[in-house]
């Protein structure tokens, strides 16, 4: 096959992998992230452009009310999440094309288009593709500057990491090597490059400083969380954690596939380094994001992102010798994109539970879930129980009226050490397991084992519970 048609065939490939899917969830919208931007873009109009909203910056907020506008289509809710998925997916597919010429190898470009990760990412209407594709362009610059420092990729490279600082605060840190290229090749044009970073960020986001006192905020709040000062529920699972070590275990080998994640290691005794400056700051830029992100209490996969693309490009570099186990590396990749053909778990649960359960039958849920699990219809009573506030208040009470248990995702009963679960399981409180449905296993590895945003966003394993044995009240107090 020539190189022409191998180029082809990946072009087709990375469009399919990025773009199918896109309306997972069939309008029903389960990312809280997503969800918050999209409310922040469908109050925006063009007397009123104020986001009230500053987890993020309003550049990729304007960038989709302005394609909606342009579009003619109204900036409503559900158009919103479309709009901000449509920019996601183009994203992710732009920076294949930066990474590519970061570094010119089919291999590595192969990889990337099938790293479960960058797919995930791609469906989300969230900042994630935007950043990694920002971080994609200035090392890509960075490797232009090292051979010329011309003004022009300076200039570029300020409006990019304009555009990241006003998509998030915490893409500042893409300065770094725009700044080590400029070090290594002695210029002095990266001061005006910082001059006109601080420009365009602050262009592309004003109400970060038209609406300083709640940007502060909002950075203060989002700061405290990150850092573990404020405890909410939703970050439980990272106590106890250890930095590093978690994301090497819980993050990369499920967002990279196990065997691009293996095949990494193992290239690092043959790897050979031939732009040895290139490699220095492509290798010392990933190692202060890692090193600061990485030691933070939240963990969570969208943080790791950017370095998304280090284990398959050290894979692929593997793969230039064993090239039999290509196939092998891309198989979690194609398991991915495999979910976009099924129906959503919790939509699948839905059809289960009014198939199979009596009409008004009373179903003991959780809250926390973003958004409660969607059930079509036949009157149930539903109770979606707050885990995180009530335990082990009323829950008693509730267990004595409940006909079947529903287990909407891994989010409670992996982070609480609660009495409940146990005995739920094993069958004590009288429930027995009578559904269990799961997405497609990441390559033998189980989603549930990995950060729990890597599952619950988009595919939850749903548990359903039936009650085959009457306990009394005191019963339950004692069992929990």
């Amino acid at each position: 096959m020539s190189f022409k048609s191998k180029i082809f065939v990946l072009i087709i490939l990375a469009l399919f992998t990025r773009f199918v899917g896109l309306d997972w969830g069939r309008g029903n919208f389960f990312h809280p992230d997503e969800n918050n931007m999209a409310t922040s873009l469908s109050q925006l109009s063009l007397e009123n452009l104020n986001p009230h909203f500053f987890a993020y910056g309003q550049f990729p907020l304007y960038l989709g009310f302005y394609s909606l506008k342009i579009l003619g289509i109204t900036n409503t809710f559900a158009n919103s999440i479309f709009i901000l998925r449509f920019w996601s997916a183009t994203f992710s597919l732009i920076s294949l094309f930066f990474f590519y010429k970061m570094y010119p190898r089919l291999l590595f470009l192969l990889l990337l288009i099938f790293a479960p990760g960058l797919i995930q990412l791609a469906h989300f209407g969230t900042t994630e593709s935007l950043l990694i594709l920002c971080f994609s362009i200035n090392l890509y610059l960075s490797k232009k500057i090292l051979k010329n420092k011309a003004f022009i990729f300076f200039f570029l490279a300020a409006l990019n990491t304009g555009v990241a600082i006003a998509t998030k605060i915490s893409g500042a840190i893409f300065i770094i090597p725009i700044f080590l290229a400029a070090l290594m090749n002695r210029s002095l044009l990266f001061l005006p490059y910082l001059i006109f970073t601080a420009l365009f960020s602050l262009i592309l986001s004003p109400y970060n400083f038209l609406a300083f006192s709640d940007f502060i905020s909002s950075m203060k709040y989002e700061t405290e969380v990150a850092s573990g000062i404020l405890p909410v529920f939703y970050t439980t699972q990272f106590n106890h954690t250890w930095p590093y070590f978690f994301q090497l275990t819980k993050i990369f080998p499920y967002t990279s596939g196990w065997p691009v994640f293996l095949f990494a290691f193992l290239a690092l005794p043959i790897l050979k380094i031939k732009n040895k400056k290139f490699f220095i700051i492509l290798g010392v830029s990933s190692f202060i994001y890692f090193a600061y992100f990485g030691q933070l209490f939240v963990k969570w996969t969208r943080f790791m992102s950017p370095l998304f693309f280090v284990f398959p490009l050290l894979a692929s570099r593997f793969l230039d010798r064993f090239r039999r186990l290509t196939f092998i590396a891309i198989i979690p990749g194609i398991i991915f994109v495999a979910n976009y053909f099924l129906l959503d778990t919790r939509l699948l649960s839905s059809k289960y539970l009014v198939s199979n359960l009596p009409p008004y039958s009373t179903l003991l849920s959780e809250s926390g879930n973003v958004v409660n699990l969607p059930v079509l219809s036949n009157n149930f009573n539903i109770i979606n129980y707050d885990f995180y506030n009530n335990y082990p208040d009323y829950l008693s009470n509730q267990l004595l009226t409940t006909d079947y248990i529903i287990i909407p995702s891994r989010r409670v009963f992996k982070n609480y050490n609660y009495q409940y679960y146990p005995r739920l399981f094993d069958g004590g409180l009288g429930f027995q397991e009578i559904k269990k449905i799961s997405p497609l296993s990441d390559f033998f590895l189980d989603p549930e084992n990995a950060e729990e945003t890597w599952s619950v966003f988009d595919r939850p394993t749903i548990r359903i519970y039936k009650k085959t044995k009457e306990l009394t009240i005191s019963q339950y107090e004692n069992l929990l």
